[in-house]
């Protein structure tokens, strides 16, 4: 394989500090994020914390602007101000004071695999020594169960003690998924998790499937991540799901289904597979129709 150079897609801060073998945690916006459980996460991670800018990317190089166009304030008779995207690696503490680092941002439009190397050449220069990246993903599963979670991992080790959900399944790409395959192949640790989310909640926030993402996030880094804030949102969002649910007999319907499936599977008289994506008894090739379908629906919402 021919590695590009990605000298020039980058920028390190002059002062960055060399930080103890920290985790990096990767949250990009543009791929599949079902309820928005990745971004309410980030979002919580830097609520009331004084984010560090130790990495930037050179965002005119890798977004297509016109296929997601960052906004321009008009006032009156004149531009005002303009939200340049940033795709920035940026040190935070825990709720104990470790260090950490998070790279986030809009995906890449392009130049993956120079993009690929420049976060190999990151986690070289900052001495990271595991990357974790966060997901969300649409699932034919009941928000009255507890929360799933698929976990991927570049050595076995890293995802011991986690059932798997799927055997193979052609999912579409994305800069995250080609990274963790790219670090691998370098050796250097890198993981994911992609959290569940109700279909019928994908696209609304679902601050639920925030909170467990950052769990189980927390405890593959060995940190105490900040829970407080999608915790209090998973429970008012709770109320306002079953008030919803308790005014529609179809939506009622389809619930008690899904709890039905759901049972079958934890109680082992179904195969975990059933757990699919998008109606009865369907194949794991099913998971990347319905990543399909929700990231069409995204393109629509945002044209």
């Amino acid at each position: 394989m021919v590695v590009l150079d990605p000298a020039g897609l980058y920028e390190v801060a002059p002062d960055a500090p060399q930080l103890d073998e920290p985790v990096l945690l990767v949250a990009l916006d543009g791929f599949v994020d079902a309820g928005n459980a990745a971004r309410l996460a980030v979002d919580a991670l830097r609520e009331g914390r004084e984010p560090r800018t130790l990495v930037r990317f050179d965002v005119d190089q890798l977004v297509d602007y016109r296929s997601r166009r960052p906004p321009l304030r008009f006032e009156t008779d004149r531009w005002a101000a303009y939200s340049r995207p940033e795709l920035d690696v940026v040190a935070l503490t825990d709720t104990g004071d470790t260090s950490y680092l998070l790279l986030s941002g809009p995906e890449p439009d392009m130049q993956w695999e120079r993009f690929c190397a420049a976060v190999e050449q990151v986690v070289r220069r900052l001495g990271v020594r595991l990357v974790i990246n966060l997901t969300a993903i649409p699932m034919a599963v009941p928000h009255t169960r507890p929360i799933g979670v698929t976990v991927h991992g570049t050595r076995p080790e890293l995802t011991e003690g986690h059932e798997a959900w799927f055997a193979t399944a052609h999912v579409p790409g994305s800069a995250v998924g080609l990274m963790e395959f790219r670090l691998g192949e370098a050796g250097l640790d890198a993981m994911g998790f992609a959290v569940h989310v109700p279909h019928y909640l994908a696209r609304a926030e679902y601050p639920q499937a925030a909170r467990v993402l950052l769990d189980h996030v927390g405890l593959a880094a060995g940190l105490y991540l900040p829970t407080e804030t999608v915790t209090k949102a998973a429970e008012r969002t709770e109320a306002e799901i079953a008030e919803q649910v308790a005014g529609s007999d179809e939506v009622r319907q389809v619930v008690e289904a899904l709890e039905q499936q759901y049972d079958m599977v934890a109680s082992g008289s179904a195969e975990r597979s059933s757990m699919g994506l998008s109606g009865e008894l369907p194949s794991a090739d099913e998971l990347a129709a319905e990543v399909e379908r929700f990231l069409r629906g995204e393109d629509d919402d945002s044209s």
